[in-house]
């Protein structure tokens, strides 16, 4: 579930900004990598609340996928047929609806895998991170699927340099094209059917003492009252705040790296021609970082792993922005993929795994979903925005490659996510200890109490 989960999303999400840009749509990018945190705003909340009140959570996640499938095949039909010739409105409201059913499954594959976990007696935080790495794998196979496969006259084939040589008008491999979207909704008609016929079932929470649940319970509302506690709302407003940097470099990494080929310097460098293949490096630093979170909220509490990350975004942003296609400069740039798994991981992971320990059974999906939409939903969606205009300020298209002043947008960046780093240090309170929301401080916080321990 996992392998495919993220496989569906690494086949578009970091190389779609190639395809726009080749397609004369470059200087709506941000707008299609905002969309996915505009629906992430409801639409996991709402799955959220269906997942928990009145349908299975597997068979609702592979609805979901079936849906998103369906929408994104669409969106690769349109691009086949008027390759060159696209219209803006058409591609954004057919990839919109896919994506609006596609974001929600990332906060409900979370839910199905504790609720199966748990069911067979295991520890999420323990046993969790493992397999979330498939999910990661996933997504790295996919990258490297796209950045290399090619249809072109006929042909098929791998490839990792440009076949077309110096004078090339159009690569044809995936990273490039609308295929990209085929892969993606072919992958996602798999797990649809994965979903309804091998996942196993979790059943839905049963209210206690057989009580009519509440209207606030029914529409999945009670989620909300998280916000009840400061250190809870805290968490959530940072969440936020992070969430601005999540889409930033899966949206604009590829076609920055890929910038360097309008120099001619640069044309035949392989960081150049192969940028979806080394942004995957920061899937497979993800992938080991993963392993590491156990131990590390262990050993060093909720605040510190998210301390680290945020300071990894600093990290991130920076080493692009002085980074290069070629030796030495291209170390740092691969310094940047590998610190990616610090700046994901200890901050999207472990955060879901807090907020699974920090509630209680009856809410899980919805919490989940509300974690969602702070990262993926407003924060993802005001960062992409912002970074579109600051992106578009200092760079432009010209023929297949945005050029400009790469260097201060990327310490730019850099520079937003270390005051978010250095408010967060003296802001947020760790507990002194992690307990579940029990039924006593669920009415605790519905009252206005605070219901944690607080340092």
């Amino acid at each position: 579930m996992n392998f495919l989960e993220f496989a569906i999303w690494g086949s578009y999400l970091t190389c779609i900004g190639n395809y726009l840009g080749a397609n004369g749509l470059g200087d709506k990018i941000s707008l299609f990598y905002a969309i996915q945190g505009v629906v992430s705003i409801f639409m996991p909340a709402i799955i959220g609340i269906i997942a928990d009140k009145l349908m299975q959570p597997q068979r609702l996640l592979g609805l979901c996928h079936l849906l998103a499938a369906i929408f994104m095949g669409g969106a690769w039909y349109y691009g086949m047929t008027n390759h060159g010739n696209l219209d803006f409105g058409i591609i954004f409201t057919l990839y919109t609806l896919s994506v609006a059913f596609f974001m929600p499954t990332i906060a409900l594959a979370n839910t199905v895998a504790f609720s199966i976990l748990k069911r067979n007696g295991m520890d999420t935080i323990k046993d969790f991170p493992p397999i979330r790495v498939l999910g990661t794998v996933g997504f790295i196979a996919a990258m490297w699927f796209v950045n290399g496969f090619y249809i072109y006259d006929g042909q098929w084939g791998y490839m990792l340099a440009n076949p077309l040589g110096d004078q090339a008008q159009f690569d044809p491999r995936f990273q490039y094209t609308v295929n990209q979207l085929a892969v993606c909704a072919i992958l996602g008609l798999v797990l649809a059917a994965y979903s309804f016929i091998l996942l196993p079932a979790c059943p839905l929470a049963k209210s206690e003492g057989g009580k009519q649940p509440s209207l606030a319970e029914m529409l999945g509302l009670d989620a909300f009252k998280l916000f009840k506690s400061s250190r809870m709302a805290i968490f959530f407003i940072f969440s936020m705040l992070l969430g601005v940097s999540l889409q930033i470099t899966n949206g604009y990494a590829t076609p920055f790296i890929t910038s360097f080929k309008a120099n001619p310097e640069f044309i035949e460098s392989f960081a150049a021609n192969n940028a979806t293949l080394l942004t995957s490096l920061s899937q497979i630093s993800e992938a080991c970082c993963i392993l590491l979170i156990p131990f590390c909220l262990k050993k060093f509490g909720i605040k510190n792993v998210m301390l680290i990350a945020m300071f990894a975004w600093v990290i991130r942003f920076g080493f692009f922005g002085i980074g290069g296609p070629t030796m030495p400069s291209v170390i740092l740039l691969i310094a940047s993929m590998i610190i990616y798994g610090v700046a994901f991981d200890f901050f999207n992971v472990s955060g879901a795994l807090y907020v699974e320990q920090e509630t209680s059974p009856k809410i899980q999906a919805s919490a989940q979903g509300l974690f969602m939409l702070m990262t993926n939903g407003i924060g993802a969606t005001a960062g992409m925005l912002a970074a579109g205009a600051i992106v578009n300020t200092y760079c432009h298209y010209e023929g297949e490659y945005m050029i400009g002043d790469w260097k201060t947008t990327w310490l730019i960046f850099a520079g937003y996510a270390l005051a978010v780093a250095l408010l967060f240090i003296f802001i947020f309170r760790s507990p002194k200890k992690s307990e579940a929301i029990n039924d006593d401080k669920a009415e605790a916080l519905v009252g206005g109490g605070d219901g944690f321990v607080e340092s």
